[in-house]
């Protein structure tokens, strides 16, 4: 078996991600990224293909008459034209569930950062502030407890309910929001516009869909506390990225902490600025931790195995 990897480099630091088993079911070619133009030639004598983010489109599938596999190496696979794979009985495969816990402690690493300001003591300490004080400590950032607070949740599937088990182990109160029923007596669905309206910390967790497109915006931007805080680690487009930084620009929300944009990596994006107020930007990487990332490739090895047994694991595109 014939198995190229097109984006190594999204998934494996400095080699510490082991892909041996991936070695061991074939020839295996590993490439750190691989632009659009590209892929036909990588992947000219695969029979399967790896890909995180690399676009896999309809063009590139009739111009593979080798490949039968693609294992995308995330739990989104927008980046495969599924439709173009089904028609010449391509299976694609994804990876869900892989990074629950890693999301959910980045939230709470945001959370933790705007009711500490443990980055800013910490740099004032580096610039001699501390030294400079007159008294035994430098009380410059007003810091709270998040207990009692109201931690808001939009999306309660997998990672939603792991932000949610966090915020009761810190104390405090949990206004879950999704579609459906709520199974877990621990948390109370509350309505949309109750999460958006009392939550002291918003945290998004739901799909991007054209119900979801542009949820945040200037309106329930204005609905929030003004003490309240934002964060999205889920998809750039539920949030309206423009009217997220004239919230911020004018004090309407608190702050908010961004892991993932409409487009990626930003090219001219309103929250890529500098100087934005109140604003943790981070470059997509709260799905990233090693442990995450080593759960990660082990489903795509199980993917793939199971393939080759003639079978099917995480199918997103069944004939």
């Amino acid at each position: 078996m014939n198995i190229v990897f097109l984006d190594a480099g999204t998934v494996v630091l400095d080699g510490d991600v082991e892909l041996s088993g991936l070695e061991a079911l074939g020839r295996f070619t590993p490439y750190d990224n691989t632009q659009l133009e590209d892929v036909v030639e990588r992947a000219a004598d695969a029979e399967v293909i790896i890909s995180n983010k690399v676009l896999i489109s309809r063009e590139a599938i009739e111009k593979l008459p080798k490949l039968k596999f693609i294992a995308v190496s995330a739990t989104g696979y927008n980046n495969v034209d599924i439709v173009a794979a089904r028609e010449r009985g391509i299976g694609v495969s994804n990876v869900p569930g892989y990074s629950t816990d890693s999301v959910a402690q980045q939230v709470f690493a945001a959370i933790l950062q705007h009711a500490t300001h443990l980055a800013e003591y910490a740099a004032d300490v580096e610039r001699g502030e501390w030294e400079k004080s007159e008294i035994y400590t430098i009380l410059r950032y007003r810091c709270f407890e998040l207990r009692g607070k109201k931690l808001g949740i939009i999306g309660f599937g997998d990672i939603g309910q792991a932000v949610g088990e966090l915020g009761l182990a810190f104390g405090m109160q949990v206004l879950p929001y999704r579609r459906g029923a709520i199974a877990d007596a621990r948390f109370q669905r509350a309505e949309l516009d109750t999460v958006i309206q009392e939550s002291d910390f918003l945290s998004i967790h739901c799909p991007l869909t054209p119900d979801t497109k542009d949820l945040l915006n200037k309106d329930s931007l204005k609905r929030m506390k003004p003490s309240a805080f934002l964060i999205n680690t889920a998809r750039g487009g539920i949030v309206n990225e423009a009217d997220l930084v004239e919230a911020l620009k004018a004090g309407v929300i608190a702050g908010a902490a961004v892991d993932v944009l409409s487009a990626e990596p930003p090219r001219g994006n309103p929250l890529s600025a500098p100087g934005i107020p109140n604003l943790i930007l981070t470059p997509h990487t709260a799905w990233a931790a090693l442990e995450a990332r080593q759960r990660l490739m082990l489903g795509v090895q199980s993917n793939i195995e199971a393939y080759a047994r003639g079978e099917q694991s995480n199918i997103v595109n069944p004939a």
